[in-house]
């Protein structure tokens, strides 16, 4: 169920620098991200897991403050807005069936399947966890 996305993040070196996105690409790959051209073209993309993807940009937001350079905005900006659009991968199964859970105490397990995507095992204990609150 883990899906990757991708962020399209055009002109990244002409916007920033070429050291600025080495720097990037190294810290995107320390949080499972993958920085790269898109094949020959002066475009650049992120491609990770919302949640890498997530992190990686606190990274570089923590990094801009310790660096007190604004050489990151244009890219911090694009992911997150990049971000925006998957807002729906960025909580767990487990927070999406309790908050399921919470906003409609009656709802059937085949419903929380049908809108999580889990498995019925999943949606049983989530119920489960729920009733025991």
């Amino acid at each position: 169920m883990i899906e990757r996305i991708t962020i399209a993040l055009p002109s990244l070196i002409h916007r920033i620098g070429r050291e600025p996105v080495k720097l990037a690409q190294s810290v995107a790959k320390q949080w499972g991200c993958e920085l790269k051209r898109v094949r020959r073209s002066r475009n650049w993309g992120l491609t990770g897991e919302a949640l890498q993807v997530q992190s990686f940009t606190r990274q570089l937001k923590a990094m801009q403050l310790t660096m007190s350079k604004a050489e990151f905005a244009y890219l911090i900006k694009k992911l997150d807005a990049g971000l925006l659009n998957h807002a729906d991968k960025l909580e767990s199964l487990e927070d999406k069936l309790a908050r399921f859970i919470r906003q409609e105490p009656n709802i059937t397990l085949a419903e929380l399947i049908h809108l999580t995507g889990c498995t019925m095992t999943e949606a049983r204990t989530a119920r489960f966890n729920a009733d025991a609150w």
